[in-house]
């Protein structure tokens, strides 16, 4: 019998780093892209942690290592308390799924719905019969919001909303534990994106699911997750609870990035920040600060060094925190 508790963490992350190695010419050398430099979280059941940044920050290669699609250069990721290897992989991603951004291109428009959902069982419960299969599909279907009849259509006879909640359905065929949700609604118009966040609440409720969720929407991060991890250039450069982080980023960057979120109230103060200067390389490893070259607070210690995430319930790597 497994000694896991419910306070234990569902999936935990120390050190993850992830680097590739890309040649800027024919004769050249290779040169190191640093994606990921070391990111550590813990992700409980029913909780939803959001990895949100700018493009390039690493949220995609978190998702990536997560779900066992590629390995980490350093840093250990273990599951249910158990530390994940590539041998393991095979039995591990039945308790991780990843739900993609766009719902389209991840179903197979040569196939009816049914065989899409069933797709899962066949490969990973082979002594599944056809019954059993097909039972749990339609039973998916319905939780999704789907009806009976869907069953039987392909995936161009759908809308974008409908097409993710077959996404979804299919991801949890295998009664996972972590849902890898990256980007699920940014592709959707925005009268739909409430109705599939309410679901994935709905599903979290019932199911008892840990969702880590990558974003760059801070306003649906806002009012969907419960804490946040701000990523710049592959580092965590903020941790904290969604209230603590809206209320009082203390990062510069995490409080340019939230300047930019719109705000329902139109008479509220707004205090837009502006960055000035280019997102730095990430084959350039610099000795300081990655945030320091377009930071409006640097000094001459952010530059030479780099801070290091500090903090007790709201973490913040910064020298000079707000």
């Amino acid at each position: 019998m497994s000694t896991q508790t419910s306070t234990d963490p569902i999936v935990s992350a120390r050190g993850l780093e992830r680097f590739y190695e890309v040649k800027d010419g024919f004769l050249s050398k290779p040169k190191t892209v640093r994606a990921l430099a070391g990111v550590d979280f813990d992700l409980y059941a029913g909780q939803t942690l959001a990895v949100v940044g700018e493009s390039g920050c690493g949220k995609s290669t978190l998702a990536r290592l997560v779900t066992m699609i590629e390995e980490p250069t350093a840093g250990s990721l273990s599951i249910d308390g158990k530390p994940v290897a590539p041998s393991d992989w095979a039995s591990l991603r039945k308790s991780v799924q990843i739900v993609f951004q766009n719902p389209y291109g991840s179903l197979n428009p040569r196939q009816k719905i049914g065989t899409i959902l069933m797709e899962p069982l066949v490969i990973n419960r082979p002594d599944s019969t056809a019954v059993e299969r097909e039972a749990k599909a339609r039973e998916m279907l319905d939780l999704v919001g789907l009806r009976p009849e869907h069953f039987d259509r392909y995936p161009h006879m759908f809308s974008g909303g409908q097409r993710q909640r077959i996404a979804i359905a299919r991801a949890l065929m295998l009664d996972p534990k972590i849902l890898v949700l990256d980007e699920p609604v940014s592709a959707l118009d925005v009268s739909i994106q409430s109705q599939i966040l309410n679901l994935l609440v709905d599903l979290q409720d019932r199911m008892g699911l840990a969702y880590l969720f990558i974003s760059h929407d801070l306003s649906v991060v806002r009012h969907f997750c419960d804490e946040v991890i701000v990523m710049y250039l592959g580092r965590a450069v903020e941790r904290a609870s969604k209230d603590d982080l809206f209320a009082h980023p203390r990062h510069p960057y995490a409080k340019a990035l939230l300047s930019t979120t719109p705000k329902a109230d139109p008479e509220a103060k707004r205090e837009r920040i502006q960055l000035e200067g280019e997102l730095p390389s990430p084959m350039d490893n610099l000795p300081g600060c990655a945030f320091a070259p377009r930071c409006w607070l640097a000094t001459e210690e952010c530059r030479a060094q780099r801070p290091e995430l500090q903090g007790e319930t709201s973490q913040v790597a910064c020298f000079h925190p707000l």
